[in-house]
């Protein structure tokens, strides 16, 4: 079996996961040239530019250091397809919103249209990469694409799902717990495993590099985002058990992971998990239960998404009863509504979704949040079905956690960046209405020391800390 020599690297989608894992690419391979193409013009102006599209710690550096000399960021997608030994797809797999399997299903049309323009302008051998999110056997469906519609093209497609955490993507894709690649288990196909293995193997540690089939690696990304997902669910649905019974869910979460069969990660009860991924893999991991025939499973998975939903309407509600039952022209703050911290990604935040009830119910929401901008809660709102007449009239952007505070009936922890850890909750106080509610919707906080301060203080899994 002949060795595949990489000097060329192409990347058809330049967003959360395609712009830093190209760029940790050349950081690592500074011999391999690395190109990260798209047709979104301003995507790609962003990336070459000092205030890049995605925030993400130590991704600014690496960009830095390596732009323009083996990392490139361009619209020219053909010529780079043309001239690439490796082929990555990173585009939207987002769940459909028509048709059949609307709001479970993946929609597969930027991972077509993707394969399609390889099979265009590919000459000779190509290795083709699935780094999107997708359901299992979509490899096959690439592939029959692009034997169907090349002429000069010779192919071998893989899987290599992405296991990156937005806001420690830098620190994951450096040391990462695990690669795992997926192809035929021909010789061909083998040989284009091991093509891609050179490349990890740069900076990852072949022990931690796992070659599995096409489909077994298809099908563990949505598994493990699943298993995440599920945990999250599971501690939150405790929180509220624990309130009711007077047990505090943090020392619940303590004693059960120590257990080392469950571990303490995901184990922190919150307003419920966002991001690009969870609730889309979840859906689509029902979809391909109830596809298969197997409802049991199909129902099992969907539960996580409904735990999830309640947990969300569940604290907006506490405090709109904490205000007397309504929250007309009352002033709340949030803080935080990027889904996690050290991210400007608002995808699913659980934060959007607290606030849109809010503003339903004709409260005066002032947000600050240290990367999310305006403009960026706007458009997140609106998805979520908030006129844009009450956006104008209901909803400010605040530049401090101080100024959100200001006159306030009540304060809400939406998302832990590190800053509200060591907030100056005293001044905070002195500048809200009195009586202060505080919702520790992150338990970033505190407790005793916010009580003592005077305010009236809801927590998850504490109604009254």
């Amino acid at each position: 079996m002949s060795k595949i020599k990489i000097n060329r690297i192409c990347c058809i989608g330049a967003g959360y996961v395609g712009g830093p894992t190209m760029a940790m690419i050349a950081e690592k391979c500074p011999h391999i040239r690395v190109d990260v193409v798209d047709i979104n013009e301003a995507r790609i102006a962003a990336w070459n530019s000092s205030t890049l599209p995605v925030y993400e710690p130590g991704l600014g550096e690496i960009v830095e250091r390596n732009r323009g000399k083996n990392l490139f960021f361009s619209t020219g997608v053909e010529d780079a397809i043309r001239d690439a030994d490796i082929i990555f797809v990173s585009v939207g797999t987002p769940t459909k919103s028509y048709g059949l399997g609307a709001g479970r299903a993946a929609d597969l049309c930027y991972i077509e249209s993707s394969a399609r323009m390889i099979a265009e302008h590919a000459k000779g051998p190509k290795i083709i990469v699935e780094k999107s999110t997708i359901p299992v056997r979509t490899a096959q469906a690439i592939a029959t694409i692009l034997d169907a519609n090349s002429i000069d093209g010779q192919f071998q497609v893989l899987s290599n799902p992405e296991f990156l955490a937005e806001g420690t993507a830098m620190e994951d894709l450096a040391k990462p717990d695990r690669i795992l690649i997926g192809g035929e288990q021909t010789e061909e196909g083998l040989a284009a495993i091991e093509a891609l293995v050179s490349v990890y193997a740069h900076w990852v540690e072949k022990t931690n590099i796992i070659t599995t089939n096409l489909w077994s690696s298809e099908l563990s990304k949505l598994v493990a985002n699943a298993f995440l997902a599920q945990r999250i669910s599971s501690i939150n649905s405790i929180s509220a058990l624990c309130e009711e019974t007077g047990a505090d869910v943090d020392e619940v979460a303590r004693a059960i992971g120590m257990d080392s069969r469950i571990g303490p990660k995901f184990l922190k009860a919150s307003v419920g998990f966002g991001g690009s991924c969870f609730q889309k893999d979840v859906l689509n991991l029902v979809y391909l239960c109830e596809q298969f025939g197997l409802p049991e499973a199909a129902e099992y998975w969907d539960q996580v998404l409904q735990v999830n939903d309640w947990q969300k309407k569940r604290f907006s509600t506490k405090i709109v009863q904490s205000l007397f039952n309504t929250a007309m022209n009352k002033r709340v703050a949030v803080l935080g509504y990027a889904f996690k911290k050290d991210t400007n990604d608002t995808r699913e935040t659980a934060s959007g979704y607290v606030c849109r009830d809010l503003l339903i119910e004709g409260a005066q929401v002032a947000v600050y949040d240290p990367q999310v901008s305006l403009q960026g809660m706007k458009e997140h709102l609106i998805y979520l079905g908030v006129s844009e007449d009450i956006l104008e009239k209901q909803l400010v952007s605040c530049d401090s956690a101080l100024e959100a505070a200001k006159g306030a009936h009540a304060i809400a922890v939406l998302t832990e960046w590190d800053e509200f850890k060591t907030l100056d909750y005293a001044a905070v106080y002195d500048s809200m209405l009195k009586p202060a509610q505080f919702f520790d919707g992150r338990n970033v906080c505190p407790h005793k020391d916010l009580k003592e301060l005077g305010f009236d203080l809801y927590a998850i899994g504490k109604s009254d800390s």
